[in-house]
């Protein structure tokens, strides 16, 4: 399977699609009746006062999930091969993406992290374009803006912005006005807000937005150990793409080394962001899925030995597949 996505042939968009619904038939067959989709942080809600929740019967709901899926993956796919982080076209990003989309049950529906992935490919686009930009300030204010929007849909996206900073830092030489700037774009979006909440009257308690980023890190997260061995090959594909990225690093040009650089920045501190939402959830871990598949493709791309790259990706299937149909 892996050799056909290594070609850039349009065909292969359909072999996505097939498997976009291969990868979520185990959860259909096991969902509940209805599943609840909420789309707004509570402080945000009133934007839409009347509106903020839907209960959708679960077949729509997975289906429209996998519908912004199969989007998001194509994007993530013209992503790297616009800016060449693979070195040349192919299908992979995208076959990732999907398949790492659906890595875990929670994965599967909708969610506000799964709609901030759109805003996260946005700011991929507008990051990158960090390097060869002669003014950076117009990009920096668009991002600290795209941040904010993606705050008031799902709060723990505000340490986004730091992916911000470590743009300016990989890609431009200092300078304090691209710094600042971004967070005049954030501020933007929040004053208004701020504007909403004064002619609500309940201006007070528009200080304590910001309230859960005074949470404490948690010193343990509780884990089902057997819904987990799903990701040994996830870890074991990854440590070998880190590898193959090692092994070519100083031959790359200077702009995809610093583009990897950027990937592996965002991808810490959407993992450790978790811990702002007082109620745990798996689905905010989508947020590192974008660069993640771009790791993995780069891996599959590279990889020589066709027997135990394609076993190990076999085994990502069947193990997402499997852990689908049984709830220990």
């Amino acid at each position: 399977m892996i050799n056909v996505f290594r070609s850039y042939n349009p065909i292969n968009i359909i072999w996505l699609g097939i498997l976009l619904f291969l990868l979520r038939a185990g959860y259909v067959y096991n969902a509940p009746a209805h599943v609840e989709f909420t789309y707004l942080e509570p402080f945000a809600r009133l934007l839409a006062p009347d509106a903020y929740h839907y209960a959708f019967p679960a077949l729509v709901n997975v289906f429209l999930a996998a519908v912004l899926v199969f989007i998001q993956a194509l994007l993530v796919n013209r992503l790297a091969n616009q800016y060449g982080l693979l070195g040349r076209p192919s299908f992979l990003p995208a076959l990732m993406y999907i398949v790492l989309s659906a890595l875990f049950t929670p994965f599967l529906t909708l969610s506000p992290p799964l709609i901030c992935n759109f805003l996260l490919i946005w700011m991929f686009y507008k990051l990158f374009d960090l390097y060869k930009g002669d003014d950076a300030k117009s990009i920096t204010y668009d991002l600290g803006m795209i941040v904010a929007i993606g705050s008031l849909i799902y709060f723990p996206f505000i340490y986004l912005f730091l992916t911000i900073w470590a743009a300016l830092v990989l890609f431009r030489p200092f300078n304090w006005r691209e710094w600042i700037i971004g967070i005049m774009g954030y501020a933007t979006i929040f004053f208004f807000l701020a504007v909403i909440y004064y002619l609500r009257n309940k201006l007070p308690a528009f200080a304590d937005i910001w309230t859960p980023l005074a949470t404490k890190f948690p010193t343990h997260v509780s884990i089902n150990t057997y819904n987990y061995l799903v990701l040994v090959p996830v870890i074991v594909i990854f440590a070998f793409g880190i590898v193959r990225i090692q092994q070519v690093f100083f031959r790359s040009y200077v702009q995809i080394r610093k583009s990897f650089q950027l990937l592996f920045v965002t991808f810490l501190i959407a993992g450790l962001s978790f811990y702002v939402k007082a109620q745990f959830s798996l689905t905010h871990f989508l947020l590192c899925v974008i660069p993640l598949s771009i790791f993995f493709a780069y891996y599959f791309l590279y990889a020589s030995a066709r027997w135990f790259y394609e076993s190990l990706f076999l085994i990502l299937l069947v193990s997402i597949v499997y852990f689908q149909f049984n709830n220990f």
